[in-house]
Order: structure tokens, then C-alpha cells, then sequence
């Protein structure tokens, strides 16, 4: 008999003989029950559950050998069931307040990624920008359906309110930040610093003096984060980022398009310019060729995220691969393993990296 840990094999599971054979071959498959894969597969009933749920903790060849036999025998989980022993339902909510559909999407998949295997339903929960009601919304959404967690995104993710709301309802959640906001099992951290502290360099080792830079909404933590990075990144090589040359967007298309509209508007307009989304590069795109710029002989662009349209656009576009999909995943899994009471000790981050392409180039 094999034991993937000290409590796997349960003797308290009835001693009488059970033929896989036999339960195989029954008419009523539907009779079997998670004592009869325990049994088989000679575990305890809390790893065929781990299993069930989709949880990291149990070895692989005894998570193959507890499939095969659910399989086989035509044991199927009552989710329902799962859930009211558990008092929380299947679901999971993705909190979310980025108006960039490419954003949306790649946390989605990142999500369901994590999700992979398991009974879990992804439920999106959608807030304005600038509305706090959203938390009352959230509240009310945890207390009805009790959701198995929430995973917050940002900037929902920064606000302590909405956390402090979930603790007092026993709801587990991830927050996915570019800054430490909680203890490291309730966040996945994204290093925006670093990213954005690479399109400085990477400009300044181009040659560029003056530089100009398209942000998000300045009270957001991510944009404080790559602003700082930028500085960092053009102090390496003895450049300043000049006040005036530093404008704030709304993460979107046409926020973008208006904002580098009024870099260009100035007398010595910027060589290159660094914006805090793909989206508001985009827009920026269009309004340098509006006033008959080339990119980038004219003038470079490096984005942020990396989204599927950043190699597509005509230069393509030299940007800051965001690990959105994989900060998704990770929440995921991290409430997986918050829900099969694994302990976690150290918070896990990701490095964007910056991926050039044709949209930028030394100075005339």
C-alpha cells in the first residue's frame, strides 16, 4: 500500500472487499461513492477529496492513480453536496475595475488556468472607477451566494475596506497588487517597478534626453510603482523626467490619443514616450500620426501589458510584457491551496520584462 502522507490511508473506511471489477461493471455506477475510490485507491477520504478539489498538495502519481479510479468505476462529485459540507458554494469572484478588454481577458484565462480540473465557477464582479458602492455590492454578493473566494484585482485590490469587509465574513480572498498590501498568503504581487524601470533604460540607452510619460490615474499604487520605475531607470544614465512633460490618462484609447495630443501641443515636444497601458499607446499612435509624425523616426512609444494588439499595430509596438495571465493563475491556485488549508509563508511575485519591437529608436 502506498501513502502519500501519514493520514492518507483512512482505516476507518468498512473492511469489506470491494471489487473494482464488479463496480466497473455495474448497471448503477451512480451508486459509488468516495468511500469505494478511497478504498480502491488505498487513500483516505481527505486525499480523494484533495484530488476532487484540485489541490497542489498531493503527489501526482497518487492524483493519477484517485482519477483513473473515479473514472473507471463512474464515481461522480455532487458539487452541491461539496459545498454545503463546506458552507460555501463553488464559485469564485474576480473583482474587477479595469476598463481594458485586453485586460479582462487575459486575467480571465490566467483565472480559469488555475482553475483547471476543479468544480470551481468564475463569477465576474464588475465595479465602477471612482463609485465606493462597489463595496456594498461586493458585501452583498459574499453574503448571498458565499463564494469559495474572491480574487481582487487592481485597483479594487488596493482598498483595505474591501478587504477588512471579506475578513469579517470569513470570505478568503487574493489580492493581486504591484505593492505589499496584505500578508503573503491573501496576495500575488507584480513587480510594476522593475517593468517600467527597463522602458527607462531601454530609452535612455537609445539616446533619449526628453522624455515624456502617459500614466493611469495617479491614486492608483501600479501607477505611483511605474512612474518611480521610470525615474530609477533614466537616473541610471543621468536622465530627468520633466514635470511637464508628464500627463495623466485613464488606462484607455481615448485618454490616450488626448493626452499625447497635449505632449505634442508643446514647443519642444518629447522624443520618446512611455505610457502606462497598451490601450493609451494605441491613442497615442494615432494622434502622433494625425499631426504627421512617424513613428518611430519621429518620435518612439513603448506601452505597458503586452496585450495580443501591441504586435499587431504597424510599427509594432515595443511595450512592458505585464504578467497579467500569470498573476491569475497564481491567485487561483493560491486560494486552491488556502482552501485545502496548505499553509503559506512567502509571497509570490512576477518580473514584467520588456519586449522590444519597432516602435522605438535612437533620436534624430
Amino acid at each position: 500500500m502506498s501513502s502519500d502522507d501519514p493520514e492518507e490511508f483512512d482505516s476507518s473506511i468498512p473492511n469489506e472487499e470491494i471489487s473494482l471489477s464488479k463496480l466497473a461493471a455495474s448497471k448503477d455506477r451512480s451508486r459509488s461513492t468516495i468511500n469505494d475510490v478511497a478504498r480502491l485507491a488505498q487513500v483516505s477520504k481527505k486525499t480523494v477529496s484533495r484530488v476532487i478539489n484540485g489541490s497542489p498538495s498531493v503527489r501526482e502519481e497518487t492524483r493519477v492513480r484517485v482519477k483513473q479510479i473515479i473514472k473507471e468505476i463512474g464515481f461522480t462529485p455532487d458539487p452541491q453536496a461539496r459545498a454545503l459540507a463546506m458552507r460555501k458554494s463553488m464559485l469564485i469572484g474576480m473583482v474587477y475595475d479595469n476598463p481594458s478588454p485586453q485586460y479582462l481577458v487575459n486575467m480571465q484565462r490566467g483565472i480559469l488556468e488555475g482553475l483547471v480540473d476543479t468544480d470551481y465557477l468564475l463569477v465576474l464582479i464588475v465595479c465602477e472607477r471612482g463609485d465606493l458602492s462597489y463595496r456594498e455590492k461586493v458585501e452583498n454578493f459574499v453574503i448571498q451566494q458565499r463564494p469559495m473566494g474572491l480574487i481582487l484585482t487592481p485597483s479594487v485590490s488596493e482598498d483595505d475596506n474591501l478587504a477588512e469587509i471579506l475578513r469579517e465574513h470569513d470570505c478568503d480572498y487574493v489580492r493581486i497588487a504591484s505593492v505589499d498590501v496584505d500578508e503573503p498568503s491573501r496576495m500575488i504581487r507584480s513587480l510594476d517597478f522593475d517593468g517600467a524601470a527597463d522602458a527607462g533604460r531601454h530609452l535612455a540607452q537609445l539616446g533619449h534626453k526628453r522624455i515624456g510619460h502617459i500614466h493611469g490615474p495617479k491614486t492608483f499604487f501600479s501607477q505611483k510603482e511605474r512612474i518611480g520605475g521610470l525615474r530609477a531607470g533614466l537616473a541610471e544614465f543621468d536622465v530627468m523626467l520633466s514635470d511637464d512633460l508628464v500627463v495623466e490618462g485613464a488606462y484607455t484609447y481615448d485618454s490616450g490619443k488626448e493626452c499625447m495630443a497635449k505632449l505634442l501641443s508643446a514647443e519642444n515636444i518629447p522624443t520618446a514616450v512611455f505610457l502606462g497601458n497598451d490601450e493609451m499607446a494605441m491613442g497615442a499612435y494615432s494622434a502622433a500620426r494625425e499631426v504627421g509624425l512617424r513613428i518611430p523616426d519621429d518620435i518612439s512609444i513603448v506601452g505597458y501589458d503586452d496585450t495580443p494588439m501591441a504586435k499587431r499595430m504597424w510599427p509594432p509596438m515595443t511595450t512592458v510584457k505585464s504578467p497579467i495571465r500569470a498573476t491569475g493563475k497564481a491567485a487561483a491556485e493560491l486560494l486552491r491551496k488556502k482552501a485545502a488549508k496548505i499553509a503559506i509563508r512567502e509571497l509570490e511575485t512576477f518580473r514584467p520584462e520588456i519586449v522590444i519591437r519597432g516602435s522605438t529608436c535612437p533620436p534624430k
